[in-house]
C-alpha cells in the first residue's frame, strides 16, 4: 500500500525527540543504527514474495502463528510447516526451559522441510521479551521498559542491541517488543513497568532507540498495542477493556506514540484487543476504522501487522476462532496470532474459505502475503 500522500506533520516535540535519538545513533567512524540508510538498505532488493504462485490454503498459512506447549514439535505443527499451512510460531517460558534447548528447537523448526516456493523464507519464530515482568529468554534485556525509560536513549539504545542479538543467537528471529504504549497513571502498563514513559517525548526517547537498534543486530520489532493501551486498567489476555477516549485525545497522545515507528519503517505493529468506542463497538485488530483507516491511511504503516494473541479473554468475547480469524483478516491484519495451534488451524480454514469465496479480498490478501514473505526474505539475510 502506497503511504499516505498527505501525513500530518509531527510534532515539535516529536521531531525534538527524534533527533535526539538519530544523534546518539550517530558516531564518528562507527556504523549508525537509527539513520536513514539503514532502513533503506533493508527495502532495496528485496527478494520478490512468490504469492502469485501459493494455493489459497497456503496463502492463508503464511498469516499464520501458532503456539505449542514445551520443546517437541506437535505432529500437526510439523505437518502444517511442512504443507506450507503455517508461516510462524510463538515461543513461551515453557518452549525455553534452557538456551540450549531453545536453540535446539528453533532449529529445528527452521530445517523443516517446507513447500519449494517458500524454502528462502525463513519462518518467522516469536517472542515476548520486552524485559521485567514479560521476559522468556535469559540476558538482555537487563531492565524492565520503565528501568529503560528512566535511564534514557544511550541505555536503552545498548539494551536494544543486546537484546537483538540474544535473541538471533538463540534462533528467535521477532520479539514483540517495544511496548510504544503511553503509561498512562493509574493504568495497567504504567503499574507493571511495562511503558517507557508516561509521555509520548518519554517513550520515544527511550522506546524507539531500543527498537530500532534491535533491528540492526538481527531482530524484527514490533510497537505494541496500537492504537494504544496505556490507559486500560486491566490486562487485555485477562478482561475486556474499553478505552473511553475521544478521537483526538487517542490521536493527539496514544497513536502519536506510534507514528516515529511508522515513520522509521519499523517491521512491525502489534494491533491490541480493546474496544475504543470513538471508533467502533469492535476490539481494536477486528476493527477496519483502526487497522486500516489509523494505521495504514492515516499514519501510512507500510511493514507487517500482528494481531495480539486471539485466544486471549479479550478477543474471545467477540467470537470463536474462525470468526476471529475472517474479521481480524477483514479488517487488514497480516499475521493471526494464536498461543493454541488447534484454533491457528480452525482460523485459517476460515481465511482460505473466504479468499476462495470472495469474501475477502483477494488482492488485498496477497498485499498481506507480500509484506510477511518480505519481512522474512530480509530477516534471511540479516
Amino acid at each position: 500500500m502506497r503511504r499516505r500522500r498527505h501525513r500530518a506533520a509531527l510534532g515539535a516535540s516529536l521531531l525534538a525527540v527524534l533527533a535526539l535519538a538519530a544523534g546518539i545513533f550517530t558516531g564518528a567512524g562507527t556504523r549508525s543504527e537509527g539513520s536513514a540508510s539503514h532502513f533503506t538498505a533493508r527495502v532495496t532488493a528485496e527478494l520478490p514474495p512468490p504469492s502469485k504462485g501459493l494455493a489459497a490454503n497456503t496463502l492463508a498459512g503464511q498469516r499464520t502463528i501458532v503456539g505449542f506447549p514445551g520443546t517437541s514439535i506437535p505432529r500437526p505443527v510439523r505437518r502444517g510447516i511442512a504443507n506450507g499451512r503455517i508461516g510462524g510460531v510463538i515461543l513461551f517460558s515453557d518452549n525455553i526451559p534452557s538456551r540450549s534447548a531453545v536453540r535446539s528447537l528453533t532449529s529445528r523448526l527452521q530445517k523443516l522441510k517446507r513447500p519449494k516456493a517458500l524454502r528462502p523464507y525463513p519462518l518467522l519464530i516469536m517472542t515476548d521479551q520486552e524485559g521485567g515482568l514479560v521476559k522468556r529468554l535469559s540476558g538482555a534485556p537487563t531492565m524492565s521498559a520503565a528501568g529503560m525509560g528512566r535511564r534514557g536513549a544511550k541505555f536503552s539504545r545498548r539494551q536494544g542491541r543486546l537484546t537483538g542479538r540474544n535473541l538471533r543467537n538463540a534462533g528467535i528471529n521477532v520479539n514483540f517488543a517495544p511496548v510504544a504504549d503511553v503509561a498512562r497513571p493509574g493504568g495497567d502498563i504504567a503499574a507493571t513497568g511495562r511503558g517507557f514513559g508516561s509521555t509520548v517525548a518519554s517513550v520515544l526517547r527511550s522506546a524507539l532507540p531500543f527498537a530500532i537498534a534491535m533491528e540492526a543486530n538481527g531482530t524484527a520489532a514490533t510497537a505494541k498495542h496500537f492504537p494504544g493501551l496505556g490507559s486500560v486498567r486491566l490486562n487485555t489476555d485477562d478482561a475486556v477493556q474499553k478505552v473511553r477516549l475521544s478521537r483526538a485525545a487517542l490521536r493527539r497522545v496514544d497513536e502519536a506514540a506510534f507514528r516515529p515507528f511508522v515513520e522509521s519503517r519499523i517491521d512491525m505493529i502489534m494491533v491490541g484487543t480493546a474496544i475504543y468506542p470513538a471508533f467502533s463497538r469492535r476490539p481494536a485488530a477486528f476493527e477496519k476504522r483502526i487497522v486500516t483507516g489509523e494505521l495504514r491511511h492515516r499514519l501510512g504503516y507500510r511493514g507487517v501487522t500482528v494481531t495480539d494473541a486471539l485466544g486471549t479473554v479479550a478477543a474471545r468475547a467477540f467470537g470463536a476462532p474462525r470468526k476471529l480469524t475472517l474479521e481480524a483478516a477483514g479488517a487488514g491484519m497480516d499475521l493471526m496470532l494464536f498461543t493454541d495451534y488447534r484454533d491457528a488451524f480452525k482460523g485459517q480454514d476460515s481465511m482460505t474459505d473466504g479468499f476462495r469465496s470472495g469474501r475477502l479480498d483477494r488482492q488485498a490478501f496477497r498485499r498481506a502475503v507480500d509484506r510477511v514473505l518480505k519481512l522474512r526474505g530480509r530477516l534471511a539475510r540479516r
